[in-house]
């Protein structure tokens, strides 16, 4: 926060713009036309992801094949999150997305016509699809950090909420539009669709212009090779408090919150047994929650202190309401505690996304946020594998509730020793 500061001091004009008046988000150019490129390439990840693992069961009926794609994936955002943080904190950011967009746009188009053509090995299907991964991976932190940029900080909580409630609407309805697509048009057809999206996405951002709060990159400043840049990014989070608080606790969240989430999707069916309708309003009250709690947290803005507290005080709570749920007889009871675990996951991850774009130097935050994801990423996969053996073994019921009571651990340990966090506001 001291560099910051300085920075401030030597760059005066950038510093009284930062604190100006800024427009609403719905009246900034620039966020609503990234805004809409981010809600396209997200709906183009969806759709992609959906469709091509649908072709694969279509055509080879084997759910090896289809895990090949899904663990590409996986280890290319586990092992390049870092490199490409960095990536994004020594390029220009809003160049870094939209030159990443055509390139999709380009592999995926090749994977169209290469699952058109018969017989061909699926081998280069499945290199192209890791190309898109990187080129995914490489965009991701960029648009992260350039967020910032693009707002100024005192739209910020609004803009992150808006792009959060996005998120929810764009994963839950990309599934089930790629799902359609691929049923009634077939493989090649949908991910020609997913192409269209990564190319307008792309046209979007050039649109959109040189964001209106970008720092002046200072060229008289040494320049540093790629590796001191990668090491200061890693060196930055150990050093820095939040940073390292953050770092932990958010995949820490993944972890436990996704996995229990998906023991009680099986403890509705076998347990519960619930009915498809009830199964159905189960799986909306995630979102619902999430989008509740984003909608909260915009429109409280300003009102809303100790921010710190917020995040780590949601993350305690969801610990008992996992054990509530776990001693419950059905899953039409158990559906209003389930939305207030979808509230409460988005004020302990919503809240915090603000938080690291305001107590992060801008300068690192691509490396940050790149570390984050490769974290994030791996964090799920690892979660439901693990909760899913001990489930078989000791039912969902137990498992629910040990990683509820672990939770509520974790969060108070949080709190009593993640300083920099619990007192941000």
């Amino acid at each position: 926060m001291l560099e910051l500061a300085k920075n401030a001091e030597a760059n005066p004009s950038h510093a009284q713009q930062q604190n100006s008046a800024a427009p609403s988000i719905w009246r900034n150019r620039s966020f609503m036309l990234v805004f809409s490129s981010y809600s396209l390439s997200l709906l183009g990840n969806t759709f992609h992801s959906i469709a091509l693992n649908l072709w694969v069961l279509q055509t080879t009926g084997s759910a090896k094949l289809m895990s090949v794609v899904l663990i590409t994936h996986l280890v290319i955002s586990m092992l390049f999150g870092s490199f490409a943080g960095t990536i994004a904190d020594r390029t220009d950011r809003r160049t870094l997305m939209w030159v990443t967009d055509i390139v999709r746009f380009v592999l995926v188009a090749a994977i169209a016509v290469l699952i058109f053509l018969p017989n061909v090995p699926f081998i280069y299907v499945v290199l192209l699809t890791g190309l898109v991964a990187f080129a995914g991976v490489s965009r991701t932190p960029a648009f992260q950090a350039s967020l910032i940029e693009i707002v100024g900080k005192e739209q910020l909580t609004k803009a992150v909420g808006a792009i959060s409630i996005s998120d929810n609407i764009i994963r839950i309805s990309g599934f089930a539009l790629g799902g359609i697509a691929v049923a009634a048009f077939g493989g090649a057809f949908a991910i020609a669709i997913d192409a269209a999206t990564f190319l307008l996405s792309g046209i979007l951002l050039l649109l959109a212009g040189k964001f209106p709060y970008a720092a002046v990159r200072d060229d008289a400043k040494p320049k540093t090779s790629f590796k001191e840049d990668l090491t200061a990014g890693f060196r930055y989070v150990w050093h820095d408090p939040f940073a390292k608080g953050v770092i932990i606790l958010l995949p820490l969240v993944m972890f436990f919150f996704l996995s229990t989430f998906m023991l009680i999707q099986v403890m509705a069916v076998q347990v519960w047994q619930a009915k498809p309708f009830v199964f159905g309003l189960m799986e909306a009250c995630i979102p619902l929650g999430y989008v509740i709690g984003s909608i909260l947290i915009m429109r409280f803005n300003t009102r809303l202190k100790s921010r710190g507290k917020w995040i780590i005080g949601s993350m305690i709570l969801m610990g008992p309401v996992f054990i509530a749920i776990s001693l419950l007889s059905s899953a039409a009871v158990a559906l209003p505690l389930i939305l207030l675990v979808g509230f409460l996951f988005s004020f302990s991850t919503t809240i915090i996304f603000i938080a690291l774009r305001v107590a992060i130097d801008p300068a690192m935050q691509g490396r940050v946020f790149g570390l984050i994801g490769a974290l994030t990423s791996v964090a799920p996969p690892v979660g439901l594998a693990v909760f899913s053996t001990f489930s078989d073994i000791y039912g969902p019921a137990v498992i629910i509730a040990i990683s509820g009571a672990a939770m509520l651990f974790i969060g108070l340990l949080a709190y009593s020793r993640m300083k920099s966090i619990r007192e941000f506001n």
